[in-house]
């Protein structure tokens, strides 16, 4: 099922939701049950469309990391190389929550001679409050 009939079919149960619990009680279904099963359905439909959205998201974030991988394995002397779409790899690998790595790819673009100063430091940045968040959520589970 693609996302155009997904989500159809989300709007034609928010739809028909109050006349199936009208027709149910007509036709001597409690409204609880009525309204109980349609709020599961509801529910399910719900997960799955989130579900869905966030495999997509993750599928994409991969896709780019294997893109800016073989840019960079074409062109390792290239600050343009590190970039896919505006982003750059070490925050592909944050966003995957891949520290290790992403601190190794931030050091050898701040290694390269076009790289920018900013954009060394706002990756800096960007690593650093990774590590504080890992480091606070360990705190927390202590």
């Amino acid at each position: 099922m693609n996302y155009a009939a997904t989500l159809a079919v989300l709007v034609v149960l928010s739809f028909s939701f109050p006349l199936t619990v009208r027709l149910g009680a007509q036709l001597g279904v409690p409204e609880v049950l009525g309204a109980s099963m349609l709020g599961a359905v509801l529910t399910f439909a719900l997960a799955a469309y989130g579900v869905r959205w966030q495999v997509t998201r993750h599928r994409v974030t991969v896709q780019r990391l294997a893109a800016a991988r073989a840019q960079v394995a074409a062109d390792p002397s290239s600050p343009r190389a590190y970039f896919v779409g505006g982003e750059h790899l070490g925050l592909i690998l944050l966003r995957l929550d891949r520290r290790r790595e992403a601190a190794e790819v931030i050091d050898r673009f701040a290694r390269l001679g076009g790289a920018r100063e900013s954009e060394i430091v706002a990756l800096r940045e960007a690593l650093s409050n990774a590590e504080r968040r890992q480091r606070r959520a360990q705190g927390r589970e202590a």
